[in-house]
């Protein structure tokens, strides 16, 4: 495995303009929210000043009560020891609970969270610097991780779903066998065997199911996995969730920055609303308040303002955050530094960032996580034959297969000429033509439009009548598309990292883990 090339995101079409303002640090406001040593050290100082050493007891506690039925390596349990000392901070990243973990950036963005980690520690030897996966587990759209995805199969899981999906339990194992199927006789498709069968026995909630597979895949990292769906950590963050009952205030506080980011970019990635929050029973519902009670929707419960203050205080597990939320708990319970994620998750961030004033919570640093492709040699062979470039792959294709078609194209060149020739004497000729009546001068523009729409058809046409002569090129080009993006969509989108695994067993991950960009967020390519 070599890698071939870095790509800026700024220079990939497809990446939120917002995101790429960012990282440019062209957004006002969020200059020192950006990835610099300068930056972490300022960080370092704020986050060490309000985070208590309480906080650092609670939360090694609940890491070792969380994480108490895994294997955990010596890294681990030292990380987990150095949380109590004020020279430790964390890097976290977060994702859903997705079966065998989903599409594969989601093991990039956890390499990325340890490279970081490591990273830091090389230039602050005095501080540590923990790596966190914060499990989205109390998320209750069991559909969209309910699947996964490798080039040959599609495998789901049916559980009855509603509430937090953490709590789900596994009865259905038929994706199973038909993954052993798939991968009993590659390189490492024994250990993948093992790996899904460890983490997916009956009776395993989905949340011990990926604690399981995380910590098997990246114990030796000193990874630590943390679950939201905690009474502990609630605790800490019941006067935020009393301040949102009763004031609403994250969607007050955030308007302006919600406003200003839609006039600029568009539609915001996630609106607030009044109430930030969800109740949970057996299932997960949201809480409005109607003016006089606080109802949870879907369901015939109702409460007092006394009533729910006093159910937030005595039963805070009941109490769940929404995407906007969640990132405020996150800081709360963790002496985090920075926060690395998708882009989606990068842009809903920024909305939040007025809010973490108001409650006195430092906003961390953020970072747009690297994406990854891994590309077969033979694949690459292709591409070089076609005389194109990776980078084309990730433009708009059919501009670049139009191009393409007609590269050093003779007759587009004669047209081009003789179009260029006509605009050229109209435009003698529109001078002239302004010398006399009006009526003349606009029928001479019209002219020009009607004459130029004609060299418009024929180059059209001429497109057209390429394509057809050429389509086994433009087949070879659109082939190749499709195994640069499977299903027309970025590759980590869509594989499951069993697909590399598979071949390449934690070779695989370290090669990942050497590859991945710390300072900058860039597309990597790597042969293999």
């Amino acid at each position: 495995m070599k890698t071939i090339n870095k790509i800026s995101f700024q220079d990939i079409e497809s990446i939120p303009q917002l995101v790429k303002d960012f990282l440019h640090q062209k957004i006002e406001g969020f200059e020192e929210n950006t990835f610099s040593f300068d930056n972490f050290k300022k960080q370092i100082h704020v986050k060490q000043n309000s985070f208590t050493q309480e906080q650092r007891e609670i939360l090694s506690h609940v890491f070792e009560q969380q994480l108490s039925a895994l294997t955990l390596s010596s890294k681990q349990k030292e990380n987990i020891e150095n949380l109590k000392q004020p020279n430790t901070f964390t890097i976290t990243t977060g994702h859903q609970l997705n079966l065998f973990s989903g599409p594969a950036f989601f093991v990039y963005k956890i390499l990325q969270t340890v490279k970081t980690c490591t990273d830091l520690k090389q230039n602050f030897p005095d501080f540590n610097f923990v790596p966190v996966y914060w499990m989205a587990s109390e998320d209750h759209d069991f559909a969209e991780i309910n699947h996964f995805k490798t080039e040959n199969n599609y495998y789901e899981i049916n559980e009855k779903s509603g509430g937090p999906v953490g709590r789900i339990k596994i009865s259905d194992t038929f994706f199973i066998s038909e993954f052993e199927k798939e991968f009993k006789d590659s390189i490492f498709g024994t250990e993948l065997i093992l790996m899904i069968k460890e983490a997916y026995k009956v009776g395993n909630t989905l949340t011990e199911a990926i604690k399981t597979l995380v910590n098997r895949l990246f114990s030796e990292f000193g990874l630590l996995i943390l679950d939201g769906d905690s009474k502990e950590l609630k605790n800490q963050i019941k006067d935020i969730f009393k301040d949102e009952l009763l004031h609403f205030s994250l969607e007050k506080t955030s308007k302006e920055k919600v406003d200003f980011l839609t006039e600029k970019y568009g539609k915001v990635q996630v609106n607030p609303r009044e109430i930030n929050l969800f109740y949970l029973t057996e299932t997960r519902d949201r809480i409005e308040f109607d003016g006089k009670k606080y109802i949870i929707v879907d369901k015939n419960i109702r409460f007092t303002e006394e009533e729910i203050l006093n159910e937030l205080e005595n039963y805070p597990e009941k109490f769940s955050p929404n995407a906007l939320m969640r990132p405020v708990f996150q800081e709360k319970v963790l002496p985090n530094l920075a926060y690395i994620g998708g882009n989606a998750e990068i842009m809903y961030w920024l909305e939040l960032k007025d809010y973490f004033n108001k409650i006195n919570i430092p906003f961390p640093i953020l970072i747009p996580r690297n994406s990854m492709l891994f590309l077969k040699e033979k694949t690459l062979g292709k591409i070089e034959k076609l005389d194109v470039r990776i980078e084309d792959f990730f433009k708009n294709f059919t501009t670049i297969s139009n191009a393409k078609i007609l590269d050093n194209n003779e007759i587009l060149k004669l047209l081009e000429e003789k179009e260029n020739l006509l605009i050229n004497n109209f435009s003698e000729l529109k001078s002239f033509a302004e010398t006399t009546e009006k009526s003349f001068g606009n029928m001479v523009k019209a002219e020009e439009v009607r004459q130029l729409k004609s060299f418009k058809r024929m180059k059209k046409r001429l497109l057209h009548a390429e394509k057809i002569k050429q389509a086994e090129m433009l087949e070879r080009l659109e082939n190749l598309f499709l195994d640069v993006h499977p299903s027309k969509n970025w590759q980590e989108r869509v594989y499951n990292f069993s697909v590399f695994f598979a071949d390449y067993g934690y070779t695989w991950l370290e090669t990942c883990l050497e590859e991945m960009e710390i300072r900058a967020s860039k597309l990597i390519i790597v042969a293999i």
